[in-house]
């Protein structure tokens, strides 16, 4: 028995990966079959469906297509077109999801870029958001493979724990923070949304075990926000009237609707538009755009790119061009912070295309209104720096009244602080404590050192697909590391999709790592 299935584990070590992942895939499929048939067997329907005489079957086939029609209908009359349209093709999706996890990433990844504000047309009791569904289809996805029995194993990882220790102290801050709050269904939902996002770095680490599956994802992250960037550029020069009349149509799936759809610096119209796309506030169009720029340049310069070079290059400026149209400042920093360090630990080529754009946005007559934006924004002198100033030090004052556990979820107990501050670690120590900012601070410290320590053994797998990959990931951390300073979007109740896209990405740069650390699996 042992030497057969010794046998056995050979030969599917043998299989390439995409082997491996149609076997399993099919397996689910006839996991699924049997589960079914056992169903059917189980019912009084069972003399029907597995009857010799295969003509009884066209009766009630015949009565399942008129009542589909009716109910159809119905909901048609009831709802509108929209609504049934939406249903049906989450229905659609569902089953595709049963058949391949990546559909359900692919599902997550495009919400996250193109909708992640939106909701659904209509009511079930409360009115879930399209990543809310993606989200719940992807996870029940990944829990079904444990269910029918084709996957047992959960990888478990050091930065695994460290998340799990910062997921339990936001949960003690939320409970003891509704000593001075009150309990209600949007802090509840939106607090459950926080813990679902962090959930997705377990997902990752256990689904992502192969290079290939590493590269689709990182693909689709890239893409994603290449269309964002396309429709962020493409709305920002249509007329503002068009633009508005565009983005309100939006309002029927949960989005604002009117002027205030248009962004400019400090609202003042006299000043720079900022792109905004379908995300509502141009900073966190810049923070996606921000990820999907630092997980492609490694690709640049790479021996095997995901895409042809061509491609890739045309993406970046896309990227690019939408990133300074958003005139976000710290996916600006992000960005520059992060390329350069990769610069100068593997890809040195870029060190003179940093130092070339430097030096063409500063003498560009084009550029003046964006240096003169930083320039301000460094020496404190325009409003909206002023006013982050304010939010600092008034958080720094809520800090040092609690200074363990914070103030939780439901608001600041005094009435003369408050919790709103646009940095992610003064949110966190706002509302975790200065022991959720070092939970949070070990996740990171965990990840980048584990970046640095193998920066000689991804010297080994240089002409492979996974080196650009794991440079690629471990950037996107860094820029959202450093953009953090500046805004809070990874860790906000408002914006649940910034803080899945974060984890995401804290996932799939510990899931790169263990590949590197064990190649036969990639």
């Amino acid at each position: 028995m042992r030497r057969m299935l010794g046998t056995r584990f050979g030969a599917w070590k043998q299989l390439a990966p995409a082997q491996r992942d149609g076997i399993i895939a099919t397996s689910m499929m006839i996991a699924w079959r049997t589960v079914i048939q056992d169903l059917l067997e189980e019912s009084p329907l069972r003399w029907l469906v597995f009857s010799r005489h295969r003509w009884l079957l066209l009766v009630p086939a015949l009565l399942l297509v008129v009542a589909l029609g009716v109910g159809g209908g119905w909901l048609i009359a009831e709802l509108g077109p929209l609504p049934v349209a939406v249903l049906v093709a989450g229905l659609v999706y569902a089953v595709w999801v049963l058949y391949d996890l990546d559909v359900a990433y692919v599902g997550v990844i495009t919400v996250i870029a193109l909708l992640p504000f939106a909701s659904l047309p209509f009511r079930f009791g409360f009115t879930p958001t399209f990543l809310n569904l993606t989200l719940f289809f992807l996870f029940g996805a990944w829990l079904l493979t444990y269910l029918l029995g084709e996957e047992q194993r959960l990888i478990t990882t050091p930065v695994g724990g460290a998340v799990l220790a910062f997921a339990l102290l936001a949960i003690v801050a939320f409970v003891a923070g509704l000593s001075h709050g009150t309990l209600n269904s949007y802090l509840l939902r939106h607090f459950a949304e926080i813990l679902l996002g962090i959930g997705v770095f377990y997902l990752v680490v256990n689904t992502v075990r192969d290079t290939e599956r590493l590269q689709r994802l990182v693909r689709w992250i890239i893409l994603a926000a290449s269309a964002a960037a396309l429709l962020g550029i493409v709305l920002y020069f249509l007329p503002e009237e068009l633009t508005i009349r565009v983005l309100s149509a939006l309002a029927r799936f949960g989005y604002p609707a009117g002027p205030e759809v248009i962004w400019h610096i400090r609202d003042d119209p006299s000043l720079m538009k900022r792109a905004t796309a379908t995300s509502v506030h141009p900073n966190v169009l810049g923070s996606l755009l921000n990820f999907g720029l630092v997980l492609l340049a490694p690709h640049l310069l790479a021996k095997r790119p995901l895409l042809p070079r061509l491609i890739l290059w045309a993406l970046a400026g896309l990227l690019a061009f939408g990133l300074v149209l958003t005139v976000s400042r710290s996916a600006m920093v992000g960005v520059a912070v992060a390329v350069f360090v990769i610069s100068l630990m593997r890809y040195r080529r870029f060190l003179f295309l940093i130092a070339l754009i430097a030096a063409l946005v500063l003498i560009s007559p084009w550029s003046r209104a964006l240096v003169d934006h930083f320039v301000e924004g460094f020496q404190r002198e325009d409003l909206s720096t002023e006013m982050r100033m304010g939010e600092y030090k008034d958080t720094l004052t809520l800090i040092r009244r609690y200074p363990f556990l914070g103030v939780g979820f439901a608001g600041a107990p005094d009435l003369d602080i408050y919790v709103a501050v646009a940095s992610l670690y003064l949110i966190i120590a706002a509302q975790m404590g200065l022991v959720g900012l070092l939970a949070f601070l070990v996740v990171l410290w965990m990840v980048l050192k584990r970046f640095w320590q193998r920066r000689g053994a991804v010297k080994a797998v240089a002409a492979s697909n996974l080196e650009p990959l794991w440079y690629g990931v471990h950037a996107a951390i860094i820029s959202g590391a450093v953009s953090g300073i500046f805004d809070h979007y990874f860790f906000s109740l408002d914006f649940a999709h910034s803080v899945t896209l974060f984890w995401l990405l804290v996932g799939l740069a510990t899931a790169a790592t263990l590949l590197l650390d064990e190649p036969c699996s990639g």
